[in-house]
């Protein structure tokens, strides 16, 4: 083993955080306060006797009858992220290696997923936005399709910043906001 203390302290802990025989029972998915709790039924069928001993606002407890909980859902799996965490500093050399894993693991992968999937939903808009309508693909030729039926007219390709009217208003208005 190495003689820095930084990585001996890091591997005691990451040994003694390893479950080594995890059990499904007791591991997968632990008991909640929500496991134990039981929805309740009223009877349809109840003794007026016992109505009327009790307040008008309370509903007496023979009236009262839980009903058992069905399992319907598997257990959740444990998806926490130390046991990979630790495996992944298991063989960090110093705490500049730790230190790297961590940063790596939960800074620059996320930012580099978030970067990725932003340039990917930008790229896809702007690839769309050109196709929309004079596209070939059947998604064009069903949207063409559907605005014939519903007698609505095409917008044109050339409006927006391309429209030469539009940019002379707009300098007129920003001049008109200068002189005042």
């Amino acid at each position: 083993m190495a003689n820095d203390p930084a990585v001996e302290i890091a591997s005691v802990l990451q040994f003694a955080h390893i479950n080594r025989q995890p059990s499904p029972r007791h591991d997968i998915n632990p008991s909640t306060a929500a496991s134990e709790k039981e929805p309740v039924r009223l009877h349809s069928q109840h003794d007026p006797d016992a109505i009327s001993e009790a307040d008008e606002d309370e509903i007496p407890i023979s009236v009262l009858q839980p009903l058992p909980r069905r399992k319907t859902m598997p257990p959740l799996p444990d998806l926490r992220f130390e046991q990979s965490y630790l495996k992944s500093i298991e063989h960090a050399e110093s705490w500049k290696g730790v230190l790297w894993i961590t940063f790596r693991d939960q800074v620059l992968m996320c930012f580099t997923q978030g970067m990725l999937w932003a340039l990917t939903v930008s790229g896809w808009q702007h690839f769309n936005r050109s196709s929309k309508f004079s596209g070939q693909t059947m998604g064009a030729r069903i949207r063409r399709w559907w605005w014939g039926v519903n007698k609505w007219s095409l917008p044109k390709q050339n409006s927006g910043l391309r429209n030469k009217n539009l940019g002379r208003k707009a300098a007129e208005y920003y001049k008109d906001q200068a002189v005042d």
